[in-house]
């Protein structure tokens, strides 16, 4: 009897221990970073985000027990029949390697010339699809834009710059193309998650550079784009949390220590400017893969330069956060209104280059 109390005991131990890591994992740590009031910066009509969870271990647990419901990357999202759906479109070209995209445009028919946004994936440069951002594609083409899921080359096919200069190309072969689509080529903006985030604010802010160009195609046209959407993406290489992620130094092939001068170009911070396309940033902040300090530093350096910019600092979510189903429709209601603003769907009485 006496060995069966011990037990007892025992075992009522080993559950309270069980319950206190629990609690632990899904509670305590790696709680989310304070608020930053000072630097989120959005519509007080679009109201708050979706409330999220106490760190990115309960995030998941909800996603996984289906208390989060979000998109399985696994499942096919099916093309609408309000969308004409046009796959492995050639954009561009380096020697014998294909660049590729799939394009989304609206089936009925406008009289005035649409917007358009390449949307680039994650991957941490190596890897992903373009299905990966096809919620989107579809979403916004039924909304009225010109929408294209691009493919580029990851870091083991070409080293950096090599998928800054796919991106341009797609952004240039938009522009070449924009009659045939009924774009018009003044309001074309790039979207990325994640690494393609960090892809699509280099396009962004380094219009200017002309050794990013890369030589896939359409050279005649500009890589400049009307607006920039980071979700979840790197900005800054030059916090040293950076110095030790393999993801970056494979993409670059260079450590830190062996040529600062490279991380620095590579990081899209160091390339705003006052004149710096309108920027709209999501970011969780119990993100521990690309922590929310990488949004908060790119906020601050726009702020610094007194460039345009929205801020949606979405509370208790990780990386990846918009495969639920609230967020995921929070960054498109936020995207959409931003877009509004800077390159609605209706043309403004002057182009609007003139106006920027």
């Amino acid at each position: 009897m006496r060995m069966l109390r011990i037990f007892g005991m025992f075992m009522v131990a080993v559950l309270l221990m069980g319950a206190t890591g629990l609690t632990y994992l899904l509670v305590i740590k790696d709680r989310a970073p304070a608020q930053r009031p000072d630097l989120v910066r959005l519509p007080d009509d679009l109201g708050p985000p979706p409330r999220g969870y106490p760190n990115q271990y309960a995030a998941v647990a909800a996603y996984f027990l289906g208390i989060a419901k979000g998109y399985s990357l696994s499942d096919e999202l099916e093309t609408p029949p309000t969308v004409r759906e046009t796959t492995d479109v050639e954009y561009g070209r380096v020697d014998d390697y294909a660049l590729t995209l799939d394009l989304y445009e609206p089936v009925e028919a406008s009289d005035e010339l649409r917007p358009g946004i390449i949307f680039v994936h994650g991957g941490s440069w190596r890897g992903g699809f373009r299905g990966m951002l096809k919620m989107y594609t579809i979403a916004f083409a039924e909304r009225g834009y010109v929408t294209a899921t691009i493919s580029y080359r990851f870091q083991q096919k070409a080293p950096f710059p090599a998928a800054i200069e796919d991106a341009k190309c797609a952004v240039r072969w938009m522009k070449a193309n924009a009659e045939e689509l009924g774009v018009d080529p003044d309001r074309i903006a790039i979207f990325g998650g994640s690494a393609g985030a960090h892809l699509a604010m280099m396009v962004g802010y380094t219009s200017d550079i002309q050794d990013l160009e890369g030589s896939g195609g359409h050279e005649e046209y500009s890589s400049e784009v009307a607006a920039v959407i980071n979700v979840y993406g790197p900005t800054n290489f030059l916090d040293p949390k950076a110095w030790d992620r393999h993801e970056i130094r494979d993409f670059l092939r260079k450590e830190w220590n062996d040529d600062p001068e490279l991380w620095q170009f590579a990081s899209p911070i160091t390339h705003v400017r006052a004149d710096s396309p309108p920027t709209l940033v999501f970011h969780g902040t119990t993100d521990m893969l690309v922590e929310v300090s990488q949004a908060d530093d790119l906020v601050e350096r726009l702020q610094e330069v007194g460039a345009e910019y929205w801020y949606d600092r979405i509370d208790g979510y990780p990386h990846a956060m918009d495969i639920v189903f609230a967020v995921n429709e929070r960054i498109q209601a936020v995207t959409a209104a931003f877009l509004e603003k800077h390159m609605p769907a209706q043309p403004r009485p002057e182009s609007f280059a003139a106006t920027q």
